[in-house]
């Protein structure tokens, strides 16, 4: 065992915590927050009864759309039980329920405008959106594969470990060890598109995705070549 290397690596493993539980602080916090626009309840008021979501009528909406209201069906971009196989349209399939529901009234905002997206999203009515992102939750995801074997090591550290001398958290530190995510806030990322999870970074990193302060936070700190790699690397979790 190389003694000397001992205090360095045990030096960039507490900056990497220390990194990491700086940004689920900040995670937290954001979700803690009413979100964006919305009032706070009173003091002593009533709080609604969460929304039953009916995964069948959401399954329906996914697979044949709304021919009355022009609403094509989700199945036809995002593939059938939502396993896209357009690398640039995300799988859907096992998603976190409330992070669906959450990005569909998202799409309907200025923090996640999609020409697409935010035109049908706008379309659908609350339990719509309730009831797809239930059906896509309850819905079994195909897996995804790793494919540049040069950048797989460089990916596997960024999400385990971070870039700590860039302040870039470890992504599992959020997302999960297997990229199974953590509700409410955070997604499943496991056997995504490679393409796709680029293009949100870079979005993010752009300014044209702003629905997440820590993710915005987080992707000016990576080079494209860091965004490849650790999307790569997601691409073959399970």
């Amino acid at each position: 065992m190389n003694r000397v290397s001992l205090p360095s690596a045990a030096a960039a493993f507490v900056k990497s915590l220390l990194v990491a539980s700086l940004a689920v602080s900040g995670l937290v916090c954001a979700a803690e927050q009413p979100a964006h626009g919305a009032a706070a309840p009173a003091h002593g008021a009533a709080v609604a009864a969460p929304v039953k979501a009916d995964a069948a009528k959401g399954g329906t909406l996914f697979d044949s759309g709304d021919a009355a209201r022009s609403l094509p069906a989700c199945v036809s971009c995002h593939g059938a039980a939502g396993n896209s196989t357009i690398a640039t349209n995300p799988k859907l399939a096992g998603q976190i329920e409330n992070y669906v529901y959450k990005q569909l009234v998202d799409f309907g905002g200025a923090d996640r405008n999609q020409a697409i997206m935010t035109t049908y999203a706008k379309m659908m009515t609350d339990s719509e959106k309730h009831d797809v992102a239930a059906y896509l939750a309850a819905q079994k995801q195909k897996p995804g594969a790793a494919k540049n074997k040069d950048t797989l090591d460089l990916g596997k550290k960024i999400y385990r470990g971070g870039i700590a001398d860039k302040g870039v958290a470890a992504c599992a530190s959020c997302h999960g060890a297997t990229g199974n995510g953590m509700p409410i806030q955070y997604p499943r990322l496991a056997g995504q598109h490679q393409d796709y999870t680029v293009a949100q970074l870079t979005a993010f990193r752009g300014g044209a995705r702003k629905n997440s302060a820590p993710m915005v936070a987080l992707s000016k700190r990576m080079s494209d070549d860091e965004m490849k790699a650790v999307a790569d690397y997601i691409a073959g979790l399970k």
